[in-house]
């Protein structure tokens, strides 16, 4: 999986096994940094009364794809890491993105750096 800050928005390019699990055509999701309300790196929130559709879903091993929940619709892709990166949006298909990523913290920083950019230039 690759991230890529361009055009004041949050790339998210999966690779093609990625695309499998999650059961997902498309290859890249875009997010305007505009929408993005909260950034983190806390473990998410799951519980068995997720809906998956489409998705995969081993115990300890991944859990990927779009899950509907009491928060509305969501996109996950969690392996075994425990380096997360949530996503809370607002205006998209998507309510929040869940992902695991090695450099998450890095990644928050990257993103709460673009944003505030874009304020400050509005």
């Amino acid at each position: 999986m690759n991230l890529i800050l361009i055009d004041n928005q949050l790339r998210i390019e999966l690779e093609w096994y990625e695309q499998l699990w999650a059961f997902s055509l498309a290859k890249t999701l875009d997010i305007p940094l505009a929408h993005i309300e909260t950034v983190t790196t806390d473990e998410p929130q799951s519980s068995w009364q997720e809906i998956r559709a489409p998705g995969t879903f081993l115990p300890g091993v991944i859990k990927a794809g779009t899950y509907y929940t009491s928060r509305g619709k969501e996109f996950w892709y969690v392996t075994e890491s425990r380096y997360y990166l949530v996503l809370t949006l607002q205006d998209e298909s998507f309510k929040r993105i869940v992902l695991t990523l090695p450099d998450c913290h890095l990644w928050l920083e990257r993103i709460s750096q673009a944003k505030l950019t874009i304020s400050s230039d509005l």
